[in-house]
């Protein structure tokens, strides 16, 4: 059974960081993709980031460019978001997610497995 957890999220005042694992079961981490989506409050979800399976390269939204960092540890099958320069347009719930047919990042709807997701608050 494939199982996504995230961690990591809290509140963080603006010019502040947070680093998001997603912990990863159930499937060969190591031989897929992976992205993070985020919804925001009352908004329908965004792609953010993206990561090639063996760690590189990486995509980026361009709301998020140059501000956050995707990366990956496959011995520890975890999932990491470095979250810089956080603006409160980024409070949002973060997930972790795959797709097992690997096609387009931003096809939300492509998406198999989605984590629990993990709050991230944004404010002074």
């Amino acid at each position: 059974e494939v199982q996504l957890v995230e961690s990591g999220g809290g509140w963080v005042q603006p010019g502040g960081s947070l680093r998001l694992s997603c912990a990863a079961s159930g499937f060969t981490f190591g031989s897929y993709d992976m992205s993070w989506v985020r919804q925001a409050p009352g908004k329908g979800p965004e792609w953010v980031s993206a990561i090639r399976s063996g760690g590189g390269p990486t995509y980026y939204s361009d709301s998020v460019k140059g501000r956050f960092t995707i990366s990956r540890d496959n011995a520890k099958n975890t999932l990491y978001l470095q979250m810089n320069s956080l603006k409160p347009e980024d409070t949002a719930v973060y997930y972790c997610v795959l797709d097992l047919d690997q096609g387009d990042y931003v096809d939300l709807s492509a998406y198999d497995y989605w984590g629990q997701g993990t709050q991230v608050t944004v404010s002074s």
